[in-house]
């Protein structure tokens, strides 16, 4: 029985390319493209004694890199939340933009009819002559008080 050398820079780049295909989303032999050490054995093709024996520096680094994509700096994370609250608060603000302009309209509207109303009093009360002066409401007299 002959024993088969084993090409170590061919498993590297296998590795390296179910890696990069795991990443992508685009598995050829995982079935189930989950980002895990068991999904890029499955992908590279080659037996897992093999990857963690000579190659486990290539499945931190896969494991790395799957951090790195799954994981959102603080920072970052507090940027997006403030930009969801700003968006928020922007559409919170155009809605009552909104009302207010439906308030302003029928307020000109208002204002216009009475504006029409109040020019309409003063024709009227122009053309009339003489305007009777009404006679004043006579209230009726009560006897004086006496002092006690």
């Amino acid at each position: 029985m002959t024993y088969r050398r084993r090409d170590k820079d061919a498993e590297r780049a296998a590795i390296r390319a179910a890696a990069a295909r795991l990443l992508a989303g685009a598995p050829l032999r995982s079935t189930t493209g989950k980002l895990t050490g068991s999904e890029l054995i499955i992908e590279s093709g080659l037996r897992r004694d093999a990857v963690y024996g000579d190659h486990k520096d290539l499945v931190e680094e896969f494991q790395a890199q799957v951090r790195a994509q799954s994981f959102t700096p603080d920072a970052v994370q507090k940027v997006a939340e403030e930009n969801a609250a700003l968006k928020q608060d922007l559409e919170d603000t155009r809605a009552a933009l909104a009302i207010e302009r439906e308030r302003n309209s029928a307020l000109v509207r208002m204002a216009a009819e009475l504006s029409l109303e109040l020019e309409q009093a003063r024709a009227e009360l122009g053309s009339a002559q003489r305007v009777p002066r009404l006679p004043g409401a006579r209230s009726p007299r009560l006897p004086p008080r006496r002092r006690r």
